[in-house]
């Protein structure tokens, strides 16, 4: 399917933020997905996962949570949040901010959206989820769960992907043995073998094709599932 694809900034608050859009063509509405970086921000590699969204009939929105401000200010910020308080600080207010553009775009069907983010984003995405029902499915890979867990009783539908060994794995058999006893729908994998950034390929020390595919494969699935392209 072939894809357009530009730059976009949006407002937040009293704050510009910049992002990265990316379509099919055609006049839509389409299912949306709203990307979140990792520590590595908005970085080619996340724009090449918008495309790749797009290329499938989704419209993508990858946001720059560092647009215009330090990186390593912003990296002590959003740890601190995540800590004292990680379902309500500054970037998921961005992110809702995000959401409140995206869904206003003529191209973006705004009850078909879904967020999907790595590390950090995929942090920012559970919590999130857990305050913002207008998320109908997300996909955290190697992430943190919000605190309290008892927060992620509110959630929509999970596809979650992670490598073991690495400090996010005991997050994943947490988080899914919650979501077992909760009303709510959810694919966690573990890939034994594979490292954090398992699914970044411009990361050779860390990439592993194989997790990297089938956790592609998963994602794109339960977003069909959950967000039904194929039915409007």
């Amino acid at each position: 399917m072939a894809v357009q694809s530009a730059s976009i900034t949006f407002s937040s608050g009293s704050k510009t933020l910049a992002a990265y859009q990316a379509m099919p063509y055609g006049a839509g509405p389409f299912p949306a997905v709203i990307i979140i970086h990792e520590i590595y921000g908005l970085n080619d590699n996340i724009k090449e996962i918008a495309r790749r969204f797009a290329s499938e009939g989704y419209t993508a929105l990858a946001v720059d949570l560092f647009a215009g401000r330090n990186r390593m200010v912003c990296m002590t910020r959003f740890m601190g949040g995540m800590f004292l308080n990680s379902l309500d600080h500054g970037a998921i207010h961005d992110l809702k901010a995000a959401l409140d553009y995206f869904s206003g775009q003529p191209f973006v069907d705004p009850q078909r959206v879904g967020a999907i983010g790595f590390c950090m984003g995929g942090g920012f995405a559970i919590a999130w989820a857990c305050t913002d029902p207008r998320l109908k499915v997300i996909a955290p890979f190697y992430a943190a769960n919000p605190r309290p867990l008892e927060a992620a009783r509110r959630l929509c539908p999970v596809v979650g992907s992670y490598p073991d060994p690495d400090f996010t794995t005991a997050q994943a058999q947490k988080l899914d043995e919650f979501l077992d006893t909760c009303d709510v729908p959810h694919d966690i994998k573990i890939y034994p073998g594979a490292k954090h950034s398992f699914f970044n390929d411009q990361n050779p020390q860390a990439f592993n094709p194989q997790a990297a595919a089938d956790a592609w494969d998963r994602t794109l699935a339960f977003f069909n599932q959950q967000l039904a392209w194929w039915s409007i």
